[in-house]
């Protein structure tokens, strides 16, 4: 082959640099990598990502999940908080934040955080303590905060009246246990509780390394439960006069419901195969006979599987807009994941390793949504303004 004139060498030069160009381009267009994380017959565009770690907006506009806004971070809440586990939200805004080895209940209101109090029995260890928050559906009328927590000899679900005086300062009532007998070690506590569309609390346990639980309908560890407020069995549940609503599940981390009213949460898998699942009553999510999406006859996949936990231990989960979103403890990231009807989107991740662990993400009356870091010493909450 003949040697190439200058002229001819420059073109060429030029033509390699600006194909490198293109393909450095398309390479830094995403936030995080998916990575290996899978999606069982997606039917939706993974959301187009900002530049790595970034909270500005990508280009392109809103509109179509494939110009969607990523999230964008507006202010970071430095109060002070020790192992915050779970966030909620009184109707007035207040922002409400359980501690799990100190037993605290904080609330955070105008950038400021303040004690209410401290939950009576409970017995932290491991990763037990005061778990998770939910607030009465009727709180205006019955002033009833709800509580996952480790006592001594078991996770149990208790009630308190939040009082407010007329300074607008709140405190904490006794805990009424309603529910209790849910078994504990020092890892897979569950711990997620939420009230439905339906007025009925959910909550997410863990198999309390306890294997043979999960595959029985007739224990509580390895479950997602719906009760009354008042800790009874829901009416309608699928196993009867049974808390049980769905079952084979290792530790539910997070609870939330689509615009449809489909209930989704996420799942810690072993060292391999954190899950989204989309629940359905009655069914069996097949730990610990598989994990991920295997496509075993009688058993239910994940629609969202990561099969590297080092990417993801996805923990509190809230969906805005058909968006899920959940926060990762080991991946440090929050993931997006885009739901169309009973499918999922391909995972994207955002704020990669720049903010620690990250254990709760709830949605605030305003419409922002917080992220609760997890680990840090004093921890710190951030508000994301996110397409709705």
């Amino acid at each position: 082959m003949g040697t190439h004139s200058p002229e001819r060498r420059r073109l060429l030069m030029f033509a390699a640099a600006f194909a490198t160009i293109l393909v450095m381009t398309g390479c830094t267009g995403s936030p995080s990598s998916p990575g290996t994380a899978v999606t069982p017959n997606p039917t939706t565009t993974a959301p187009v990502p900002s530049s790595p770690g970034s909270s500005e907006r990508p280009a392109g506009g809103q509109g179509t999940a494939g110009s969607r806004q990523a999230p964008e971070i507006t202010e970071k809440l430095d109060v002070g908080l020790q192992l915050p586990w779970s966030v909620v939200f009184l109707p007035d805004g207040t922002a409400v934040v359980s501690e799990r080895d100190s037993a605290q209940v904080k609330a955070i209101s105008d950038g400021r955080s303040t004690t209410v109090g401290e939950v009576a029995g409970v017995v932290p260890g491991g990763e037990g303590g005061l778990l998770g928050l939910a607030v009465s559906p009727t709180f205006q009328n019955d002033r009833w905060l709800y509580a996952y927590f480790t006592s001594a000899s078991d996770n149990r679900i208790a009630r308190m009246k939040l009082g407010e005086d007329s300074g607008g300062t709140l405190s904490l009532g006794e805990p009424d246990v309603i529910f209790s007998g849910i078994s504990k070690a020092s890892t897979h506590n569950g711990g997620r509780i939420r009230f439905g569309p339906d007025g009925f609390l959910y909550v997410g346990t863990g198999d309390s390394q306890r294997r043979d639980q999960p595959q029985d309908t007739n224990a509580l560890g390895g479950k997602i439960l719906r009760i009354t407020p008042e800790g009874r069995p829901a009416p309608g549940n699928p196993f009867g006069d049974n808390p049980v609503f769905s079952y084979g599940h290792r530790n539910v981390q997070g609870l939330a419901w689509d615009s449809e009213g489909r209930l989704w949460a996420s799942e810690f898998g072993p060292d391999v195969d954190d899950e989204l699942n989309l629940i359905t009553p009655g069914g069996n999510y097949g730990w610990p006979t598989v994990t991920g999406a295997p496509g075993r006859n009688g058993l239910i996949d994940a629609k969202v599987v990561w099969p590297s936990t080092s990417e993801a231990s996805p923990s509190g989960l809230e969906i805005v807009g058909d968006v899920a979103y959940t926060g990762a403890l080991r991946g440090q990231r929050l993931w997006t994941v885009p739901l169309d009807g009973e499918s999922t989107g391909e995972p994207v991740a955002y704020f990669t390793g720049q903010h620690g662990r990250l254990r709760d993400v709830a949605r605030a009356p305003d419409g922002t949504l917080w992220l609760v870091s997890n680990n840090r010493n004093p921890d710190f909450a951030l508000i994301l303004r996110v397409a709705s």
